[in-house]
C-alpha cells in the first residue's frame, strides 16, 4: 500500500508547521520546500521526510525536487515577504521563463500561473487551509468585549474599505477611524500595517477615535494561495498600536493558536470579531 504524500512550498510562521504536524500524525509522508529566507528547516524536523531550501524563482528546481520525491499533491503555506522578490530573487531556466511570461507581477496573477506550471508536470495544488479547518471561525464576537454601536459601524466601512483593496490585489487589511482610513495593507503585511497605523493615530489631535482594523480574503478568493491570516503578532501589533477592534471574515480567515489569541484579545481590551 502507498503511503500518501504531500508536499509543502514553505513559507515563514506557524501555518506550513501546523499542516506538517497534522498530516504526520495521520501518516502522511510530508515533503518540504521551504522559500530561502522565510522557511526555517529546523521548525521541521521530526514532521518531514525531506526539507530542501529554494530560492525563489526556481521553478524548474522545485518541480524537479518534487516528482523526484512522488509527490503529486501540493499546498503552499506560510508568508513569504513580497519584498524577497527584489532581494531574494535567483531564478532557474524555467523560472527565468516563467517571470518573462508574466504580463503582472500582482500575487494573484502569479501564485496562479505557479498552479498552473505545477498542473503541467501532473501536480496539483490543495487548500491551504487543509488540517486547519479549526482554525476558521464562524461569524460572531470571539472575546468577552462585545463592540460598541460606533464600532460596528466602523466595521462595516472598513470591511468595504478593505473588499475594495483586495479585489485589487494591494493587500487584505486596512485600518479606518470616523469614515477615514488611516492606512492600508502592502507588501509591509498586516501586523506592520497595524504598527503603522499606530504611529498616524498617535500624531493625530482625535486620540480617542474610534478605530477599526479590518481583515478580509479577497472576492471569489482561492482557497490554495495567501488566504487571510492572523495570529499572535497580529494581536501584539494591536496592543502596541493601541487599537481596541479587530474584525475579520467569518469562515475564510485562519486564526492560528485561537484560543491564544482570544486570551491576548481579552487581556488587552480588545474586542475580536468574525464578521
Amino acid at each position: 500500500m502507498k503511503t500518501e504524500k504531500l508536499g509543502i512550498i514553505a513559507g515563514e510562521g506557524k501555518m506550513p508547521v501546523y499542516i506538517a504536524r497534522q498530516a504526520a500524525s495521520k501518516g502522511v509522508e510530508v515533503v518540504v520546500a521551504g522559500a530561502r529566507g522565510n522557511a526555517r528547516e529546523e521548525d521541521f524536523r521530526g514532521l518531514c521526510g525531506v526539507y530542501q531550501d529554494f530560492r525563489l524563482g526556481q521553478l524548474g528546481a522545485g518541480l524537479k525536487f518534487f516528482k523526484r520525491h512522488g509527490v503529486n499533491k501540493v499546498l503552499m503555506a506560510g508568508r513569504v515577504k513580497h519584498t524577497s522578490i527584489f532581494t531574494n530573487l535567483m531564478p532557474d531556466l524555467r523560472g527565468a521563463k516563467f517571470l518573462a511570461s508574466l504580463k503582472s507581477m500582482q500575487t494573484k496573477n502569479i501564485l496562479t500561473r505557479i498552479i498552473e506550471e505545477f498542473k503541467k508536470e501532473g501536480i496539483d495544488f490543495v487548500s491551504s487551509a487543509l488540517y486547519l479547518e479549526h482554525f476558521m471561525p464562524p461569524r460572531g464576537v470571539l472575546s468577552k468585549r462585545r463592540p460598541t454601536q460606533e464600532e460596528e459601524t466602523a466595521c462595516a466601512y472598513g470591511f468595504r474599505i478593505a473588499k475594495e483593496i483586495a479585489a485589487l490585489d494591494i493587500g487584505l487589511t486596512c485600518v479606518v477611524s470616523q469614515n477615514a482610513v488611516i492606512a492600508v495593507e502592502g507588501m509591509e503585511g498586516t501586523d506592520a500595517c497595524i504598527r503603522r497605523a499606530g504611529e498616524l493615530y498617535r500624531q493625530s489631535a482625535e486620540k480617542n477615535a474610534c478605530v477599526a482594523v479590518v481583515k478580509v480574503a479577497r472576492p471569489n478568493q482561492d482557497d490554495r494561495f495567501d488566504l487571510p491570516v492572523i495570529g499572535k503578532g497580529t494581536m501584539q501589533a494591536m496592543a502596541d498600536a493601541g487599537f481596541k477592534l479587530l474584525a475579520f471574515e467569518a469562515e475564510k480567515t485562519l486564526v492560528l493558536d485561537l484560543e491564544e489569541v482570544i486570551a491576548l484579545a481579552d487581556k488587552n481590551g480588545i474586542c475580536l470579531t468574525a464578521i
